[in-house]
């Protein structure tokens, strides 16, 4: 954002404007490049140029056409559990993105269902496995997010298993508190799953 404003000030900016747009835009490349043009415009006063907002949203078109890269044992992983389990994506954001995103995975035929939601919430998981007749007690979510696939899930019932990302988006850290209050397994990687569920299985 030069020469308007530095970098540490613009990352403050443009996470105070995702917090008040998420409610508005939801999740996603989509909502994000909205709240980058609309910071552009508040740090630059008005002064930023229709070049320059073009520039915004060729980089949003650049996140959305990258390709999508599994980690190692990914697809293996999910091959595998496919063969014995009713593999079930829940994921939030943009509609088109997120579907776009599974069938470029190449793994789209492994999965019994995909849910794009708005919110990954208790409500939401609750709504989606009552209109899918799964109890959540026969429910175990895994996922990179404690705030978002693992304290809802637990809260309706529901089992869940952390694979920890690299980074973690701000607005995805969760409560100290409300971790400290509850136990999930942590895994290094995809990988492990299958062992974790076979010693669920005869637990």
């Amino acid at each position: 954002m030069a020469p308007w404003s530095d970098e540490e000030a613009t990352d403050a900016a443009l996470l105070a404007t995702e917090r008040k747009n998420i409610a508005r835009h939801g999740y996603g490349v989509k909502g994000f490049v909205l709240s980058m043009i609309v910071t552009a415009v508040h740090l630059s006063d008005g002064d930023i140029n229709a070049n320059q907002i073009g520039d915004i949203v060729a980089w949003g078109h650049e996140l959305l056409d990258h390709p999508i890269e599994l980690l190692d044992g990914v697809a293996d992983t999910v091959d595998a559990l496919s063969r014995t389990h009713r593999l079930l994506v829940i994921t939030k954001g943009d509609l088109n993105d997120q579907m776009t995103k599974v069938a470029r995975s190449g793994l789209a035929n492994r999965f019994w269902r995909v849910e794009v939601v708005a919110e990954k919430d208790e409500a939401t998981y609750a709504s989606v496995l009552d209109r899918l007749g799964i109890q959540p007690s026969d429910f175990v979510m895994v996922g990179n997010s404690i705030r978002s696939d693992v304290l809802p899930v637990l809260g309706i019932g529901g089992r869940a298993v952390h694979v920890p990302h690299t980074t973690t988006w701000i607005l995805e850290e969760p409560d100290p508190k409300a971790v400290a209050a509850v136990r999930f397994p942590v895994l290094d990687r995809l990988a492990d799953l299958p062992a974790l569920l076979a010693d669920w299985s005869v637990a």
